[in-house]
């Protein structure tokens, strides 16, 4: 079956105004492939499906191509990033909110591996038409047939389906950044990805990519559009509502994990950036 996405209605880009976790909710959207100035960040399971393109992400300190006719999967609330892409045909991007993952109660070791910021993709070589036949099913049945229960049902079915796929192949899909390959921009951001929970300063970052703090710092706010110590925090924060959500670690725990020196930082942080604390973002999630 050969399904033409390229005549769908208009084709989504991503915003880079968007506020940052700003919810998407439940979607099935058919998008055009383009680089990304920043990484998005929001509080769903994202699914990237793409018939004849190839997307390639930065997700924290990973470099990640989702190929062609590959299911894909991962949580969008860890930072992630287009830096390149083959082909311009478009490709499916769905988003499932986090609660109604949580209440699918999928395979713990997939759920956990999700959590942990990995993306999976589907194992089996032979389900590349019917994906394709089920997300054209979804996009309709969201935005056209108001259909959502029934592309709920099928989205908890066929994660189960992926996996059982995953959980016989143990697959690994993480590939390290040669640094050779990247921009410096991409490498102060992986640094940055790699200690994030130590207490890093701006004049290592920029002696650790061979370049005066100052200008480190410029040229991260031209891509990026923050500084280096809003996004520092930004990561750490990031990590720990992950933490928040997938494991029973104390506040004061999971405040030292990500790199603050005392709980009062890490609360005074985390109420700017979510406007409300890490116990009330805790319970908020269970």
């Amino acid at each position: 079956m050969d399904i033409n996405i390229s005549n769908s209605g208009n084709l989504k880009t991503f915003n880079e105004k968007r506020n940052e976790f700003l919810p998407y909710g439940l979607t099935c959207e058919i998008w055009s492939p383009c680089l990304m100035r920043k990484p998005d960040r929001h509080n769903e399971i994202e699914i990237n499906y793409s018939p004849e393109s190839t997307v390639t992400y930065l997700i924290q300190d990973k470099k990640i191509t989702i190929p062609a006719k590959k299911l894909a999967i991962f949580w969008g609330l860890v930072p992630h990033q287009i830096i390149n892409f083959e082909g311009t045909k478009p490709y499916y991007v769905c988003t499932i909110p986090f609660s109604q993952f949580l209440e699918w109660k999928l395979p713990d070791s997939f759920v956990d591996r999700i959590l942990k910021g990995e993306v999976l993709f589907e194992a089996s070589e032979n389900s590349s038409l019917f994906d394709e036949f089920l997300l054209n099913n979804w996009f309709n049945d969201l935005n056209k047939n108001n259909y959502s229960e029934v592309a709920l049902l099928e989205m908890r079915s066929r994660l189960h389906r992926m996996a059982v796929s995953n959980l016989s192949k143990k697959e690994m899909v993480h590939s390290p950044i040669h640094l050779n390959e990247i921009s410096l921009v991409e490498r102060i951001a992986i640094y940055i990805g790699q200690n994030y929970q130590n207490p890093i300063k701006v004049a290592e970052i920029g002696e650790n990519v061979g370049l005066h703090p100052d200008y480190a710092n410029t040229l991260f706010k031209k891509a990026f559009g923050c500084t280096l110590s809003d996004y520092i925090t930004e990561e750490r924060i990031s990590n720990a509502k992950r933490k928040l959500v997938a494991t029973n670690k104390s506040i004061t725990e999971i405040s030292f994990e990500c790199g603050f020196n005392s709980i009062s930082r890490f609360n005074e942080a985390f109420r700017k950036y979510n406007n409300c604390t890490p116990r009330e973002f805790r319970k908020s999630c269970k």
